[in-house]
């Protein structure tokens, strides 16, 4: 993963004890409380202190591909006759494939197509399969968890209308449930190839694109569900969207070099067609985290660690160093927010040379 930050406030205090044992420093006494002059001798280099907005911001790594890939098994026995082209999107009462030239259609629903649906039946597939039924217009009956001979009579309509025997019955050779409109991804059995219920046909997708990356736990705090972002696409262009989901499980990424624990996070786009059609490329993805407007900033390396605990800044002034207690706020691109002290926008601080 890139960095676009500085550090985070966790990591910043480790990286300032580092940097205060590299840089001259005086140690504090009861006038340096107080902000009294003291000519200590000058920094070799200052840095203004700074008002303006303040962005927690990262940069990472992702892929940009679709959303929701799962297998479709066969629901019967036989010989595959047709399946669809690699890309393709395939709807509701839609050609999924065909076995021994019978087509298995695609339906909209969470659970599976288990068994062969009669006149008796009850239970949670009824109910999606006669929802379909309804929304294709087949009507005469009550969209509920009991197959009646009323939902029989609209599956024979229906059957008709694909040209279909008219048993009344629906099962896993008819019809595939999948939560909404899905893209083929791969083929997993080709035409003239036998398949066996529960064998791979093909993996689709949703058609929502996406994009997946990775965070250290460290910095996920800057991509909450919601946070906006903007992502660089292969062909140099930026499309906005938002987080939509963040991994609640936290293990070493895929970079050999860097075993640190990272959540997974999904990005879904404000505009999807802004996208294109590319698929399994990398991207990159901005995020934005808090923004704090009109605060004072220094550069990070500018803070002194204190020797009874805290922080402070060596303030430059008419060819004099005092040095003065702050109180720190955001970190974030190379700089920290900081009050306190006296402070306000111009001051001269002192950093170490470049």
């Amino acid at each position: 993963m890139r960095r676009g930050r500085a550090v985070t406030a966790a990591v910043a205090v480790t990286v300032l004890a580092v940097t205060a044992g590299s840089v001259a420093l005086t140690q504090l006494g009861g006038e340096e409380e107080t902000g009294a002059a003291k000519n200590t001798g000058l920094p070799p280099a200052t840095a203004a202190v700074e008002r303006g907005d303040l962005r927690d911001s990262a940069q990472a790594d992702g892929t940009l591909g679709y959303d929701k890939e799962r297998k479709v098994n066969a629901g019967a026995a036989g010989t595959v006759t047709w399946t669809p082209r690699t890309g393709s999107t395939v709807e509701r009462n839609e050609r999924l494939y065909e076995i021994d030239g019978r087509p298995v259609r695609l339906m909209y629903g969470s659970g599976p197509m288990y068994r062969t649906l009669k006149p008796g039946d009850k239970g949670r597939d009824v109910e999606q399969l006669e929802r379909n039924l309804a929304e294709l217009g087949y009507t005469g009956f009550t969209p509920d968890q009991e197959y009646t001979e009323l939902t029989a009579a609209a599956v024979k309509r229906w059957q008709k209308s694909h040209d279909a025997k008219q048993t009344g019955k629906v099962g896993p050779g008819d019809v595939t449930f999948a939560p909404g409109k899905v893209r083929i991804k791969s083929v997993g059995a080709g035409v003239g190839e036998q398949a066996q219920p529960g064998t791979p046909v093909l993996v689709t997708t949703g058609s929502e694109r996406i994009v997946t990356f990775q965070l250290d736990v460290a910095e996920s705090q800057l991509a909450k569900a919601g946070t906006k972002v903007d992502v660089e696409l292969p062909d140099g262009t930026t499309a906005p969207g938002k987080v939509s989901s963040v991994g609640r499980t936290a293990k070493p990424g895929d970079d050999p070099a860097d075993d640190s624990p990272k959540v997974t996070l999904t990005v879904s786009f404000d505009d999807p067609d802004e996208v294109g059609g590319f698929d399994q490329s990398p991207v990159t993805v901005n995020l934005t985290g808090e923004t704090r407007k009109g605060v004072l900033t220094v550069p990070v390396n500018a803070l002194l660690a204190l020797p009874g605990g805290g922080f402070g800044l060596q303030v430059v002034q008419g060819g004099t160093t005092r040095e003065v207690k702050v109180e720190l706020g955001m970190f974030a691109e190379g700089r920290v927010e900081v009050s306190g002290g006296g402070l306000r926008e111009g001051v001269k601080v002192g950093v170490p040379k470049i």
